[in-house]
């Protein structure tokens, strides 16, 4: 039988509701056999993140101060889900064992993990599933990267096709069998594996919106929903700051050719967006989504003859690795060089990297620009349509939104421009009009 893995959220387990909803979501189709589960997310906005005060927990111990309270916030929340659902999982025990476990040094990894492990437990328990420990089957290597033999040792865990198992998410083991977990967001990436390790048809992540929207909903009123989006259009509008994936997440089941649905626990009936390899050659619209951030700072030089001069590129784009400062963008003339970077990157290094310019390049001209943003216009569908460029350039002119920086790479998957912070929220907006219009 086929299978699918199915991740659910922090706000899909925040409370026994939740639990209840999961339930009916997975007896709707028995192919949902490998559930992975995060934290319990927050009820409500005035909530600590059930995460984050394991890690004040950590810190109290290591401080030499209470931890009480915060034990207590935790402690409850997961003794409150297990009276509540009827269950006999054990959580009081556990919980007393977890506290001396903190009170005698456990460390940072194996304190914030216990947030998904004790999901895990309560959700095996509720589900009469198996339950998986996934630091004796996802592992990390030396280097603090995904080993690849976390898919062959998780995937002989989960044959047995008629099972239904529950992962707890956002750690592994590392080297040397210690937990380690990922990054924040990082259940998403187990869920990932998990679906790999499987052989999983698709993989769901369940979380509390109907899928991805085109644009921020913060800037632009009711954004048109993605149906469809392909991993390349994920990874790009991922990149330029839109909440859309985890990004890592996307390469454990872009390898395998495993689409992605993206689902809403409270609206279960709603489609949300699948991600896929590839997308039909007629969508919905030309462009997946509008994306952008703020706040990056632009180093220009000028001088004579630059392309003449041999290495001159090599030796300023060195100065940046020589200041450990990444670099975002290169866009450059014949006489000019500019070199585009987050602002937070530069810090306090701004005259230093002047300094260093002007001893080793001797330009005729050096200037730094900053509180510029970029925003990109993404679309695997832009290379099939005549004007897009025009379009984009139409809406800025229209918008009054001055232009400081164009950059398209040659496959035409986006067109990114660089405008004055002041300008983002504008330029976002008439974008979004001018590329939706019928």
């Amino acid at each position: 039988m086929s299978r699918i893995t199915s991740k659910f959220g922090g706000s899909s387990v925040a409370d026994s509701r939740q639990f209840l909803k999961i339930r009916d979501i997975l007896d709707r189709d028995p192919r949902r056999r490998v559930i992975v589960v995060s934290a319990p997310g927050k009820r409500h906005s005035g909530e600590a993140k059930l995460t984050d005060l394991l890690y004040m927990c950590h810190e109290a111990v290591r401080k030499n101060m209470p931890l009480e309270a915060p034990f207590a916030l935790i402690r409850d929340r997961f003794l409150e889900i297990e009276k509540e659902l009827g269950l006999n999982a054990g959580m009081a025990a556990e919980m007393e064992a977890f506290h001396k476990q903190i009170v005698n040094g456990a460390d940072r990894n194996f304190i914030a993990a216990r947030g998904e492990y004790f999901s895990g437990r309560l959700m095996a328990a509720f589900l009469g599933a198996e339950f998986v420990e996934p630091a004796e089957c996802i592992f990390f290597d030396k280097t603090g990267r995904l080993d690849p033999r976390s898919y062959e040792t998780l995937g002989a865990r989960l044959k047995d096709e008629s099972k239904r198992y529950v992962i707890p998410g956002f750690y592994g083991a590392d080297a040397h069998g210690q937990v380690k977990t990922f990054s924040r967001g990082g259940s998403d990436i187990s869920g990932a594996i998990a679906a790999r390790a499987s052989r999983s048809e698709l993989y769901e992540n369940w979380t509390d919106v109907s899928g991805l929207l085109m644009a921020d909903p913060r800037i632009v009123e009711n954004p048109h929903p993605l149906d469809l989006v392909s991993y390349r259009e994920i990874r790009e509008l991922s990149y330029m700051g839109a909440s859309v994936f985890h990004d890592e997440a996307i390469a454990p089941v872009r390898e395998a050719g495993i689409p992605i649905n993206i689902r809403n626990t409270n609206k279960p009936d709603d489609a949300g967006t699948l991600i896929v390899a590839k997308l039909p050659e007629v969508t919905q619209y030309d462009i997946a989504g509008i994306a952008g951030k703020k706040n990056f700072s632009l180093f220009t030089v000028e001088k004579n003859m630059m392309n003449k001069e041999v290495g001159f590129a090599r030796r300023f784009l060195g100065l940046f690795e020589t200041h450990g400062v990444s670099i975002e963008h290169c866009p450059t003339s014949i006489d000019s060089m500019s070199v585009l970077i987050a602002s937070e990157e530069i810090g306090d290094k701004s005259e230093a990297l002047r300094e260093d310019a002007q001893r080793i390049l001797q330009p005729d001209k050096l200037e730094v620009e900053s509180e510029l943003c970029l925003i990109a216009v993404v679309g695997e569908g832009m290379a099939r349509q005549i004007g897009m460029a025009a379009k984009v350039f139409k809406a800025l002119a229209e918008a009054k939104v001055n232009v400081r920086i164009i950059d398209q790479g040659a496959s035409e998957l986006n067109i990114i421009i660089g405008v004055a912070n002041a300008d983002y929220e504008k330029a976002i907006r008439a974008l979004y009009a001018e590329m939706t219009r019928r």
